[in-house]
């Protein structure tokens, strides 16, 4: 192994208001907020998702070449239909196209990157904790 990844880096024009959203989405806690720079982390520090301000930043805009998603996060979930309540309260955009019973949706967060809500046969969606592990996080014997 080279090297673990460290933090998942995302531009956007509002680092405290997107911040905001993933905060709610993923259940993770904001330990840097600079203005123009927010991290947030699992209590165990394995999962971090920081958020850096681009001055004239430019969305994504799903299935447009002239403005592609560089990137775009999956998140496992025990069930689509009410996951996806949750996100459009929190103010996502379900993308047009991603509506069909498929197993995913894509959505837009609230600064226009693309995201999935996905249910994976195999894979345990987030649920109740086990003793000494957080919500929804893998365990030492997940294979995820």
């Amino acid at each position: 192994m080279i090297g673990r990844l460290f933090s998942l880096v995302i531009d956007c024009p509002a680092p405290a208001e997107l911040a905001g959203f993933y905060e709610r989405l993923l259940t993770l806690a904001r330990v840097e907020d600079s203005g123009d720079y927010v991290v947030l982390e699992s209590p165990d520090g394995r999962e971090r998702v920081t958020f850096q301000r681009v001055d004239g930043y430019r969305p994504p805009r799903w299935t447009d070449p002239g403005h592609p998603p560089q990137m775009h996060v999956d998140v496992l979930v025990a069930d689509l239909d009410v996951a996806q309540e949750a996100v459009l309260a929190l103010g996502a955009t379900l993308l047009e196209g991603s509506d069909k019973p498929i197993g995913y949706r894509v959505y837009a967060d609230p600064a226009g990157h693309p995201f999935c809500l996905v249910t994976h046969e195999g894979v345990t969606p987030p649920g109740p904790p086990a003793p000494g592990e957080e919500a929804g996080r893998p365990g030492p014997d997940d294979d995820r």
